[in-house]
């Protein structure tokens, strides 16, 4: 029986330049979709998939987020006294979803350096990498998914996604064999390489590495006999291709659709998709959106 997966962690501790001037007095993080910021996404899906220890790996600026899943007795009292108990409901229910704990990454030196400044909150267990800027809808929670597979083959995991061979370059790109699971064959995959960005026609393959992973306690010494890259900083999948000289790695192409809320175009698709999906707002936006003359 393998170690089950308690623990999440949020690296959330980038400048999100991309969305300036927004983000220069706020965490990107926190920008809403629709009426929730982008973290809470992550959030309650690794709640649905099982997982309710939240290490969230913060940076300077980044004290809102601290906020928005603390308890708000201002907030709550004035609700209370208002009347207002579906709004009271709401804002209670982001504070009761999770424990939540907080480190500080105090420089931006990666990904993998971020996954790494955890390791004492973690310690020798099992654990998921969630990046919130992937926001992932579907029947089932894409981390669940990964769960079960980590379930079944006891390694590292990671979720991954096709996308045109002239993507390729947006993304890390694994090298891969496939292998039977659940009756198929063409969705859990073992990991012979991966490519970070590779040019158009130079990839391996078009399957994309998404901002999901399960990963074991050995990629913390991974990451530490990983050398830092040519801008000083620490890569996730550096480490994950060392990890992978020494046991096997897997990639599962997960059942869902994938935003980037990270970029902007991506950020505009994921709100306008998930307001569509709301009982209370779909069908006037709907109306709205058809009502357009474009």
């Amino acid at each position: 029986m393998n170690r089950p997966v308690r623990k999440a962690v949020f690296p959330a501790a980038g400048l999100g330049t991309r969305f300036l001037p927004a983000t220069k007095s706020q965490p990107k993080e926190m920008l809403p979709l629709v009426d929730k910021p982008i973290i809470q996404y992550g959030v309650e899906e690794a709640l649905e998939s099982g997982i309710e220890n939240i290490i969230i790996v913060t940076g300077r600026g980044k004290t809102a987020i601290e906020d928005h899943f603390d308890v708000s007795f201002e907030l709550e009292n004035l609700l209370e006294s208002r009347g207002k108990t579906c709004e009271l409901e709401l804002v209670r229910r982001v504070s009761e979803l999770i424990h939540v704990s907080y480190i500080r990454q105090k420089e931006a030196l990666g990904l993998g350096h971020a996954v790494l400044v955890t390791k004492e909150l973690v310690a020798d267990e099992p654990f998921a990498v969630v990046l919130a800027d992937d926001v992932i809808l579907g029947s089932r929670p894409c981390l669940r998914q990964l769960l079960d597979v980590y379930q079944h083959t006891g390694r590292s995991v990671m979720a991954v996604m096709e996308v045109p061979k002239d993507e390729t370059s947006r993304y890390g790109v694994i090298a891969a064999e496939p292998v039977d699971y659940n009756r198929a064959s063409d969705r859990l995959f073992r990991v012979l390489d991966m490519v970070e960005k590779p040019l158009a026609g130079k990839a391996p393959s078009n399957l994309a590495i998404i901002g999901r992973y399960i990963l074991t306690p050995e990629i913390f010494v991974a990451l530490a006999e990983t050398a830092p890259g040519s801008m000083g900083e620490i890569q996730l999948t550096d480490g994950i291709r060392h990890l992978r000289e020494q046991q096997p790695v897997y990639a599962y192409r997960f059942e869902g659709t994938r935003y980037d809320a990270g970029d902007r175009l991506g950020f505009l698709k994921a709100t306008v998709e998930l307001a569509l999906r709301r009982e209370d707002l779909g069908a006037d936006f709907r109306s709205y959106l058809k009502s357009l003359e474009l």
